[in-house]
């Protein structure tokens, strides 16, 4: 409900429905009313909503970081510094990005610049293909590396899914639906906040997440 309201712009209506819950918001909700703050650039209820979710979760790694990127967007770089002084203090670190994918019983792990797969130099090869027909839209993201493995190590047609451990950046997410156009298959994500279906270079999340 909180996502479906912040697809119509209603914070305020997604704000009153976390207040209202009759039983405590937990770090689920929090983290929702971020991403619709996120998505519609409102920094002053992001700071308020971190706050809520940074009293359950004080060492998570999320609300610092996805508050320091509005910062970051709104070109405020003071608040960038202090919030990044403030991880170091108390010690809090975001978590490498991963992903994985089951091929026949069997899951492979990738994580960004890893090259410890016995099959990467293959990955690469076929990632090399795909980047002479998208061209910018691929670079060298775990998402990207398990996708990769995903279509060379399965059948055409077959469906592929992803598990991601952090939010799907915007890069990736605009990669896999033209990957999912160029080689027609649907490609499944994962990540913390929801599941992606690409299908014929659309995402069921309509570019919203």
């Amino acid at each position: 409900m909180i996502d479906f309201l912040g697809r119509a712009g209603k914070l305020r209506e997604a704000e009153r429905i976390i207040e209202t819950m009759p039983f405590n918001p937990d770090s689920i909700e929090w983290a929702s009313l971020l991403g619709v703050c996120r998505k519609h650039g409102k920094v002053d209820l992001a700071v308020k909503t971190a706050n809520e979710f940074l009293w359950l979760e004080p060492y998570n790694a999320v609300p610092y970081v996805m508050l320091s990127n509005m910062y970051a967007s709104a070109s405020r770089w003071d608040k960038v510094a202090n919030i990044k002084r403030m991880m170091r203090a108390i010690g809090v670190k975001k978590k490498p990005g991963c992903s994985w994918i089951e091929i026949d019983k069997k899951v492979h792990v990738f994580v960004a610049e890893d090259i410890s797969h016995p099959r990467i130099k293959e990955i690469h090869m076929y990632m090399e293909e795909l980047l002479r027909k998208m061209k910018h839209w691929l670079l060298n993201h775990n998402e990207k590396l398990a996708v990769a493995f995903g279509l060379i190590s399965t059948k055409e047609g077959v469906p592929i899914l992803i598990v991601k451990n952090l939010r799907i950046c915007g890069d990736c997410h605009n990669a896999i639906k033209h990957i999912s156009a160029i080689t027609g298959r649907e490609i499944t994500v994962r990540d913390t906040h929801r599941f992606h279906s690409f299908k014929e270079g659309q995402c069921s999340c309509r570019d919203y997440w």
